[in-house]
């Protein structure tokens, strides 16, 4: 509620004792004459008066409950925050060194078959040991 930007919580519960402390004097007014008059209109008054308050006493409760729940969310998401970042920085030492070990294996089988391509180079044949070689280097590192 805008209202309860602007006023501060004390004020309601003025307005309430109030409302209250004119309701019991309004009562009290009937052994005074020349005030009786203004009787009912201070009732009306006091009852809108404690009415307001309560509910606005209630609205200022309510408003810092969620104030509260906010405020233990966003402790909560901090955490998770971090929790993630820590577990990023895991995941991304796995990459890299997945990706140095399919590097590595890589230049291995490269230098694996130059090696042996020498050795059938003038037959003109792919033996099976390179045709192994390469789908090795093909699979999915585990």
């Amino acid at each position: 509620m805008w209202i309860l930007n602007f006023l501060p919580d004390w004020f309601f519960y003025i307005v309430l004792l109030a409302g209250v402390g004119g309701l019991v004097a309004s009562y009290l007014m009937k052994f005074i004459p020349f005030v009786y008059m203004y009787r009912t209109p201070i009732q009306i008054g006091s009852v809108v008066a404690i009415v307001l308050g309560t509910f606005m006493i209630g609205a200022a409760w309510n408003d810092q409950a969620w104030r509260d729940r906010v405020a233990e969310m966003e402790q909560k998401v901090a955490a998770a925050e971090v929790l993630s970042n820590e577990e990023n920085v895991k995941i991304v030492t796995k990459i890299i060194n997945k990706t140095e070990v399919i590097k590595t294996k890589g230049e291995d089988v490269i230098k694996y078959i130059e090696k042996e391509v020498v050795k059938y180079n003038d037959r003109c044949e792919i033996p099976n040991q390179l045709v192994d070689a390469l789908n090795k280097a093909a699979e999915q590192p585990k």
